[in-house]
């Protein structure tokens, strides 16, 4: 069988490898491998499978499967000797795998510490590709990162080159094209995540949202491919993965966001099978629509959670689409279509509220708010869903369904909330207009990790990042005055195959239509607002907004 894995020999019964797939358990079985240690964590990134797909068909095979994550860049001393220990406990070979293997191989390094000398771990590391200096240093300083050995500074340092990362680089190169930038991010693909609803409703192919990373970095920029351990915005530093030190005079984060799968007992394991999917992540979106097509009839749930989450409207847009498709297949009347939602109401702009309960009647959909779903029975097929009654207590109602559409809990990424940069709820702590940091004044954070109260979406990161650009080359004494966020954010919401009611606010909610109400009027659908969305926005993400190209998205300025 041929395989596409990356098997990295690290140690006598010991490999370890980047991320791998369920489908690459029978090469592993075939290889004679009997066990297989995952140290990443679920949710690392929206293209990564979970554990348990990995764990389901390598039991089947007879290998163990053991979970033991760190956090990229902070495997603790502690992590180090349960991976010693695990691994000496386990049958051989073993396999260890995380996001690239450097996890994997910085664990197995610390539970060496003691036994091979620092050359001899070194020299093992890198025979397997990976460069243990920094974690040599770690050893060397008793566990601290030596922040004075900085393996590379760059003018501007940009945590995170999805969205609103690429398009911040790309701002500031195209209005200082000698800017020395640095992009950093271990993903090796770029995708165009509010493309993922359409592949859950059939119209988009899943390769058409995605690029290679390479492909998306600005041209002059330079790309760090790493993961984020930590920040040191004292001294104006950021550890990487492997202890290494980047070094900052401007610092830009924006990682995006973590889909918190374990927040909800049941789900990770059900996810791909026995009809639960998520048009969240990048291999189950085509999921969501092979279950679409496939029921006939029967219990249909989508979900929603609390706030904050990306894409306010995707929950919904996922059940339109499957409700649209059974109404044009005869269907519709023998489906139960509800909608759990943990808000208060179907949308928070009131304006748009009107058009979309015409097709939840239309649908026949059953809406339920205030219920948050608590735990999945993937082999019984039953959701269940709490509430808080009255009174303040508690209620839990279970629901059978054939199909569940889950969107997970979000949080900020890991490094994020243990960081300084943090609010008490972990989020990058900025100010709503400027983006800057509201602690560091050399620090400007947007996209799905900030604070502020604006919609999380693509086209809020493509308002902010001009704006991010403008203040960080103002802060360097380039440019003058200050540019202002006004928190615009837009939400396509598909209501139908050919039809959408385009939702566009600022903060508040206050409506901020781009386009004249004689062209589009968003609280009604539109044809043409649908066209928007499936022809034009893919095409402004990748040539307009990753390329620093700035339509209808030059920022307003003000005097300091």
């Amino acid at each position: 069988m041929q395989s596409s894995l990356d098997l990295r020999l690290l140690a006598p019964g010991l490999a370890v490898a980047p991320q791998i797939e369920p489908a690459d358990i029978v090469a592993l079985h075939q290889a004679g491998y009997r066990a297989i240690v995952c140290n990443r964590p679920d949710g690392e990134a929206a293209d990564q499978p979970l554990f348990a797909e990995i764990a389901k068909p390598a039991r089947e095979l007879g290998l163990q499967a053991h979970y033991l994550p760190a956090e990229s860049g902070k495997v603790s001393d502690a992590q180090g000797d349960a991976f010693g220990a695990l691994f000496d406990s386990l049958p051989k070979p073993v396999l260890a795998y995380c996001r690239s293997g450097m996890r994997s191989t910085t664990m197995w390094a610390l539970s060496q510490a003691h036994r091979l000398s620092l050359p001899d771990i070194v020299t093992a590391a890198g025979q397997a590709g990976y460069d243990m200096q920094g974690v040599v240093r770690r050893i060397v300083n008793q566990g601290r990162t030596p922040l004075e050995v900085a393996e590379a500074e760059h003018c501007v340092v940009i945590v995170g080159a999805g969205a609103a990362g690429v398009a911040t680089a790309a701002s500031l190169l195209a209005r200082y094209p000698e800017l020395d930038v640095a992009l950093i991010d271990p993903a090796e693909v770029h995708y165009y995540q509010p493309g993922w609803t359409l592949v859950g409703a059939g119209v988009f192919a899943p390769a058409s949202t995605a690029r290679t990373m390479a492909a998306t970095i600005p041209r002059g920029a330079h790309w760090i491919k790493a993961a984020v351990a930590a920040f040191e915005p004292e001294r104006n530093a950021v550890i990487l993965d492997g202890c290494r030190v980047v070094r900052y005079q401007q610092l830009v984060v924006c990682p995006g966001i973590k889909l918190d799968w374990q927040a909800i007992p049941g789900l990770a394991e059900s996810l791909g099978r026995q009809g639960v999917t998520s048009n969240y992540l990048y291999h189950l979106a085509p999921y969501t629509w092979q279950q679409v097509q496939k029921l006939r009839g029967g219990s249909a749930i989508f979900t929603q959670p609390a706030m904050p989450f990306k894409c306010a409207g995707a929950p919904q847009k996922a059940m339109y689409l499957a409700a649209d498709h059974w109404r044009r297949s005869g269907l519709l009347e023998r489906m139960r279509i509800d909608f759990y939602s943990a808000a208060p109401v179907l949308f928070g702009v009131p304006e748009y509220v009107p058009a979309l309960m015409d097709y939840v009647m239309a649908y026949d959909i059953d809406l339920h708010f205030g219920h948050t779903l608590c735990a999945v029975d993937g082999p019984r097929k039953r959701a269940s869903f709490s509430r808080v009654l009255p009174d303040g207590s508690k209620e839990i109602l279970e629901r059978d369904y054939e199909l569940l559409h889950v969107v997970p809990p979000q949080v900020a990424p890991d490094f994020i909330r243990v960081s300084p940069l943090a609010d008490a709820a972990g989020w990058v702590d900025i100010d709503p207009s400027s983006l800057r940091h509201r602690r560091y004044a050399n620090i400007h954070g947007l996209g799905d990790a900030g604070n502020s109260a604006n919609a999380k979406t693509a086209a809020a990161a493509r308002k902010q990042a001009p704006v991010v650009a403008h203040n960080v080359l103002a802060a360097l004494g380039l440019l003058d005055g200050a540019a202002q966020y006004d928190g615009y954010g837009a939400c396509p919401l598909t209501v139908a195959r050919g039809k959408v009611v385009l939702a566009e606010f600022t903060y508040g909610g206050k409506l901020a239509p781009n386009l004249p109400s004689w062209l589009i009027d968003g609280t009604r659908p539109s044809r043409l607002a649908w066209l928007l969305k499936a022809r034009m926005l893919p095409a402004l993400y990748w040539q307009g907004m990753l390329k620093g190209r700035e339509w209808l998205a030059t920022p307003e300025l003000s005097e300091r």
